[in-house]
């Protein structure tokens, strides 16, 4: 189930006659809608990778992973979303945010965290081929930029990483047979 560490609010789990109450914090719940752009991601065949952009305790921005689908390089849904979020707030600095993310930044899209000022970031799943946010490097914690945005990681860590490894375990499956 989803761990994070931000407010809670009380959610029902089980069957209906013996209700369990279990909390669901605030990056659970953002992380949540991360997943469900994830899922947007998959379902047009395309690495299932999603992300949110809070402000002040609403989302102003969402994206998911569309580079097959648009033959783009840039179509990582962090900077789907960072753009969206932009255009929304009116400023490329996107201080006072929250980004919401279910597998770990690569290179280009840490670099682009970094540019856009974004206060701080949360991941489900590391990415331990090409994470740039702690797995094969933290581009966050380079001392010459001129910003280093906050770091949660793991929220929601088996559910983001369960719907990466179906999705390639489908992938291979689909490979062997052709």
């Amino acid at each position: 189930m989803c761990g994070g560490l931000r407010k809670a609010e009380n959610i029902y789990t089980g069957n209906t006659k013996g209700k369990m109450r279990r909390t669901l914090t605030e990056d659970e719940r953002y992380m949540r809608q991360a997943i469900t752009q994830a899922k947007k991601a998959e379902r047009l065949k395309e690495t299932p990778i999603g992300c949110v952009i809070v402000q002040e305790g609403k989302v102003i921005a969402r994206g998911y992973n569309r580079r097959n689908t648009d033959c783009n390089t840039l179509a990582h849904a962090e900077l789907t979303a960072i753009k969206k979020a932009s255009k929304v707030t009116g400023d490329w600095r996107l201080e006072g945010c929250t980004l919401y993310v279910t597998l770990e930044p690569c290179q280009m899209c840490a670099g682009a965290i970094i540019q856009a000022r974004i206060d701080r970031v949360v991941v489900g799943a590391m990415n331990p081929k090409a994470g740039c946010t702690g797995s094969v490097l933290n581009l966050f914690e380079v001392e010459a930029f001129n910003h280093h945005p906050a770091l949660t990681t793991g929220v929601c860590k088996e559910e983001c990483s369960r719907l990466l490894s179906d999705f390639f375990r489908k992938l291979r499956q689909e490979k062997k047979q052709q």
